[in-house]
């Protein structure tokens, strides 16, 4: 591949990276009270929003494998852009809530394909630049995030409930038909499949199934807030379609400066298990204090300062999964990560629907705020663990 060829690819990966989540997240700050305008109540609201993360649950690790056997990641892109598209132009296009539910389902399988972009992406990449490429690839996810919540409200304001959605299915469209033009270099080889010997082994590593345990946990808290029923709060204390912008700037910003600064001095600061324990606190603490928030510059700090705290936890639980992992089975480590997170996408979510139903929209933040206790109990343990398996560790070699 000539260098002007592959810059050529480069960019129109990150253009058609940036569509797909953007497709997905333009509409997601306006989904929960637009589906109360529909007549749905909170539980059925879990239901739809935990059915993202579950489709995810079940299609991440067979595409990864299915992709790896064919030898083939191109189709697969472009199949979870069409389906992005059809997600968002059923939303557009009905009445039902039972499409709804269908709709936000093939958004999931859509977000599932996510595994094939980023191997074909690194494939652009020789092994010293691959950190740079996962770095550029990631900064282009958190701000598609940040510009698609931040326009769902004004959108909304403007021309209406289904704009949003009509946004979101042209720009899928449009990354599909411009993925036809890039450039996929065909494997010499076969590629050897992954074998159920080798993904058990995987899978029973105690670190990655720790850290899956916290993942699910950190996944359970933001898609129960801020990707769930944080907007329909702000409504609820008096703020207007338009407000909600200010509310996802209020978090996303801080939440890509953390992601900025974990790495680089927080961690090396505090260390990896006290950066978890005070960031699990924080988003406990902070989500705990949101229903005592009933004005918007109150709730915009209290965002500010969670996604802050979730910003810190989640490129360092993703480091942490594949850290003890050997190079030959990092692949096989981090589809199974992806697909164990996902539990927390869809069993937050519907938990919590269930408590808004029964005790109001509140119950559901109480609820995941004491995750967050849950999972700073749980990194104390582990790490005293494993200092004391260190301590035991250099005794025997002394």
């Amino acid at each position: 591949m000539s260098s002007l060829y592959s810059v050529r690819d480069k960019y129109i990966f990150l253009i058609v990276s940036f569509a797909l989540w953007f497709s997905h997240f333009i509409y997601l700050p306006i989904l929960t009270p637009y589906i109360e305008t529909m007549g749905g109540k909170y539980t059925f609201i879990g239901i739809v929003l935990s059915s993202y993360g579950l489709m995810q649950f079940l299609f991440r690790l067979p595409i990864g494998i299915y992709s790896d056997l064919f030898r083939l990641r191109r189709p697969f892109i472009v199949a979870g852009m069409l389906i992005s598209t059809t997600s968002c132009l059923v939303f557009a296009l009905t009445d039902s809530l039972g499409w709804v539910l269908i709709a936000r389902s093939l958004a999931g399988i859509a977000a599932a394909t996510w595994v094939v972009f980023t191997v074909l992406y690194s494939s652009y990449f020789v092994d010293r630049e691959v950190h740079q490429a996962m770095s550029s690839i990631s900064f282009v996810v958190v701000l598609a995030q940040l510009i698609g919540m931040s326009l769902s409200g004004f959108i909304v304001n403007e021309w209406g409930w289904r704009a949003p959605f009509w946004v979101g299915g042209i720009t899928s469209i449009m990354a599909a038909i411009l993925f036809l033009f890039i450039y996929e270099e065909k494997e010499g080889k076969a590629s050897v499949p992954v074998k159920v010997k080798d993904l058990t082994s995987v899978i029973k590593e105690p670190m990655l199934l720790k850290v899956s345990m916290l993942s699910i946990l950190a996944h359970s808290i933001i898609f129960t807030t801020m990707f769930g029923f944080i907007p329909a709060y702000a409504l609820k204390i008096g703020l207007h379609t338009s407000d909600i912008s200010l509310i996802v700037f209020a978090f996303m910003i801080p939440h890509a400066i953390a992601t900025l600064f974990m790495g680089k001095v927080i961690v090396p600061l505090l260390g990896k298990w006290k950066s978890l324990n005070i960031a699990f606190l924080a988003s406990s603490f902070f989500t705990l204090l949101t229903p005592f928030m009933e004005s918007k510059g109150l709730l915009m700090i209290i965002q500010g300062f969670n996604g802050f705290s979730l910003g810190i936890l989640f490129p360092l639980l993703l480091g942490l999964a594949i850290e003890s992992i050997s190079h030959e089975k990092r692949a096989t480590a981090m589809g199974v990560y992806q697909a164990l997170y996902a539990l927390g996408m869809f069993s937050g979510p519907f938990i919590a629907g269930v408590l808004n139903s029964g005790f109001g929209i509140t119950a559901g933040f109480y609820f995941t705020g004491i995750l967050g206790l849950i999972a700073s109990i749980l990194v104390i343990t582990w790490s005293r663990k494993e200092a004391i398996a260190l301590k035991e560790h250099c005794n025997i070699s002394s």
